[in-house]
């Protein structure tokens, strides 16, 4: 019984290594099969193609934020500008809308925030008009680096300016 199964172990171990060698000298991908490799390289355009429109489409999104930024600024300096210097519980909710698509853009252009000892105390706004001044200025500078960019490409300047806007942003809704 014993010389029985030592028999079967050794034959069933010998298969099964002889299984593992005649299985390493096949190709599993049939590489030499020219109908294989044409089919490959569709493949390969094709997902090349689909994340070439991906970039694109992203790209466009990130002009479209840029521009709404730029509009939800705008509206914030004429708001400002009528109402007496004083922002109304609709105009805070625009202040957090423009700090949210801002940091959308920041983080499509692969930036993050920037080091806590980078900003200077004294070179912040003096009052809440220099605020909306500088964050007038800041986003317009935004959206210009936004627009030169291309997909290809990533501005150093742009993130500067989207932490400049979040910066001001913070400052006018936290000001108290």
């Amino acid at each position: 019984m014993k010389f029985l199964l030592q028999t079967t172990s050794l034959l069933f171990t010998i298969f099964v290594v002889g299984a593992l060698f005649a299985f390493g000298q096949t190709d599993p991908f049939f590489r030499g099969d020219p109908r294989r490799e044409e089919e490959a390289k569709v493949i390969k355009e094709m997902l090349a193609k689909q994340q070439s429109e991906r970039d694109k489409k992203e790209h466009e999104e990130l002009l479209k934020r840029a521009d709404t930024a730029l509009e939800i600024s705008d509206e914030l300096e004429k708001a400002f500008e009528d109402d007496g210097h004083r922002l109304t519980p609709s105009e805070e909710k625009k202040l957090a809308e423009l700090e949210k698509v801002v940091k959308k853009i920041r983080d499509d252009l692969g930036g993050d925030d920037e080091e806590p000892d980078a900003e200077k105390p004294d070179s912040g706004p003096k009052d809440v008009k220099d605020a909306f001044l500088a964050l007038r200025k800041s986003t317009l500078q935004l959206v210009d680096e936004v627009k030169k960019t291309t997909r290809f490409s990533i501005s150093a300047i742009a993130v500067e300016s989207s932490n400049t806007v979040l910066r001001l942003v913070r400052f006018l809704r936290f000001r108290d």
